[in-house]
């Protein structure tokens, strides 16, 4: 049983340390709060009332974006992502600059510097010491085109930098002055999403009704959580059916507890005998081996944590369990909550009656009758 709990307690555990992780990373990209249209993909900056929404308590620094999908060239290398045009306030709505691996973040648009993801950068090849090779972006041109006329548009950009927030972002996006993007589109301060900062200690969800108030039911709001929930939502279900397949171990553990309770019942049915003939009732022989399969459990799950917080001491710590070369960490990464004490005591606990209830069924069908031998 202190194997079991423990092993429980490990893996939910390192599955809240792998979310940590991740979404911790991915916060580095995403705003606090994020607008874009319910219907829809480009809002037109005279459709909104940008002075309310400034004036709405809590709200620090506001960013435009525009994106839009691309094919890249670079030198013969071809690639389809995302681009994504930003103005001077992303880097502080989003804090990407602690993203920044090579390089730096430049949207200035004087010059056409672009920042890519890591993996987008290596799909590409790009070479950071040629600093004349240009990647020319191609998008759908949204103009009717006569015979002659070209169906893309083209941008062409020099690498600034790369980053990296270890997800699919990496690999999709390439980052770039939000005027550009808007030209090349010709959408006329249009832009994809509005992107806010909240100031340190204000409720967001106090924001998110002001928000709401403002710009009405044609525009979702999401925060941090929400911007990434199909991603977290898969975390927790590993999680949790993780969780559930050492629950079933447990549970083929706690047959254990089963045989050596229904040895205790055969051994001392002589002596239940006895205390059945002075007056004590079959419920509290039942209750007697119940209580016995508690304690038994209780004891297994007081030193089952005991033990899951020296290994968790020595992960966190040591690196007890280490992840191969190549990787953004160098150990599993782990986290206790305390919620998750609560649901193994919950789980251990229940598995300890079950594994109790027949053993103390079958000691309550033991008869009065002592035979003289």
């Amino acid at each position: 049983m202190s194997i079991g709990t423990a092993a429980l307690i490990l893996i939910l555990s390192v599955f809240n340390g792998f979310e940590s992780l991740l979404s911790g990373m991915l916060n580095t990209f995403n705003p606090d709060i994020k607008v874009t249209l319910v219907q829809g993909k480009y809002i037109s900056k005279d459709s909104i009332n940008l002075d309310l929404i400034k004036n709405i308590d809590g709200i620090d620094r506001i960013s435009f974006t525009l994106e839009e999908t691309s094919f890249f060239d670079y030198k013969g290398s071809q690639e389809v992502g995302i681009i994504k045009g930003v103005d001077e306030n992303f880097v502080y709505v989003t804090g990407l600059d602690s993203s920044i691996i090579s390089g730096s973040a430049n949207f200035d648009d004087e010059v056409d510097y672009a920042l890519l993801g890591s993996g987008m950068n290596t799909k590409l090849s790009v070479n950071p010491s040629d600093a004349f090779a240009v990647i020319t972006a191609y998008m759908p041109s949204k103009d009717d085109q006569g015979p002659l006329g070209k169906d893309f548009n083209s941008l062409q950009f020099y690498p600034s930098g790369t980053f990296s927030v270890g997800s699919d972002i990496d690999v999709q996006y390439v980052l770039i002055n939000f005027d550009l993007v808007n030209q090349i589109l010709k959408l006329d301060d249009h832009f994809s999403a509005i992107e806010i900062k909240v100031k340190p200690g204000t409720n967001e969800n106090t924001v998110i009704k002001s928000l709401s108030k403002v710009l009405g039911n044609q525009y979702t709001i999401k925060n941090r959580y929400q911007q990434d929930e199909g991603f977290l939502k898969i975390m927790n279900i590993e999680k949790w059916i993780s969780f559930l397949i050492a629950c079933l171990t447990l549970l083929i553990i706690a047959f254990n507890l089963v045989g050596s309770l229904w040895m205790i019942v055969l051994e001392k049915k002589k002596d239940i005998s006895i205390l059945m003939s002075m007056g004590l009732t079959k419920s509290s022989i039942r209750w007697i081996f119940l209580t016995l399969g508690f304690l038994i459990s209780v004891i297994g799950l007081v030193f089952g944590f005991i033990l899951s917080l020296v290994l968790y001491w020595m992960q966190k710590n040591y690196g007890l369990i280490s992840i191969p070369d190549g990787f953004l960490i160098d150990a599993y990464p782990i986290e206790l909550r305390f919620i998750d004490f609560i649901v193994v005591s919950i789980t251990v606990m229940i598995i300890g009656y079950l594994a109790s209830l027949l053993p103390s069924i079958r000691a309550g069908k033991v008869s009065a009758f002592v035979r003289q031998e």
